[in-house]
């Protein structure tokens, strides 16, 4: 479906540009998101910057989301998931203040020197390589409005039809590529899935970088 992640911002690019989508700046998310987002905000012609959120693992099994935190402290909890493995607040909480501290230890390795963005009052572009469960999108989303965004889009290459319907109580709108209603991870839609490591993702922020 995507050669690469510069292919898959293309992509999505040209389906913004079908939705005549007017933005102000884009937020990609680390670290495959920064490729896609990369292109996005070129071919938009505004700035690029970063919205970072960490996952909360169920016990024994890390990668299954129970939650998500944002680099600004911004809490999403899935109750369910955390009464079904029955995950105890002390252990919650440690967790939510550990995952925290990385998501701002990256938003600090990343910017730099540099100040963030100010979305307040700002039409916002969330980019990512693809949304799988929607955990860590939603703590992000739900960042950037408690920051003030006017108006929040979501835009991905990829992401199951639940997953896609269920942002939409977190977005003004979800725009993706496409829905494959056979979804197993995100990488699965991709050619070449490689990691980006943290220096290739860093020189995406640069605006002469694509």
């Amino acid at each position: 479906m995507f050669t690469n992640r510069t292919d898959a911002g293309r992509q999505l690019a040209d389906v913004l540009d079908d939705h005549d989508l007017e933005a102000d700046i884009v937020l990609a998310v680390p670290r495959g998101g920064l490729p896609v987002g990369r292109v996005v905000a070129d071919r938009l012609r505004v700035p690029l910057d970063i919205v970072v959120a960490r996952k909360l693992g169920a016990p024994q099994n890390s990668e299954l989301a129970v939650g998500a935190v944002a680099s600004d402290g911004t809490v999403w909890l899935n109750d369910s998931l955390i009464a079904q493995f029955g995950v105890d607040d002390a252990s919650l909480d440690a967790q939510i203040k550990r995952e925290r501290q990385t998501a701002r230890a990256t938003v600090e390795r990343y910017r730099g020197d540099r100040p963030p963005l100010d979305v307040d009052g700002k039409r916002v572009v969330v980019v990512d390589d693809g949304v799988a469960t929607g955990a860590t999108t939603i703590a992000c989303l739900r960042q950037i409005r408690a920051a003030g965004a006017e108006h929040v889009v979501l835009a991905v290459p990829v992401a199951p039809p639940d997953t896609a319907e269920r942002l939409l109580a977190e977005a003004d709108a979800v725009i993706c590529v496409e829905t494959p209603p056979h979804f197993s991870s995100v990488g699965q839609f991709y050619e070449s899935f490689e990691q980006v490591s943290d220096d290739e993702a860093e020189a995406y922020l640069e605006p002469d970088t694509g």
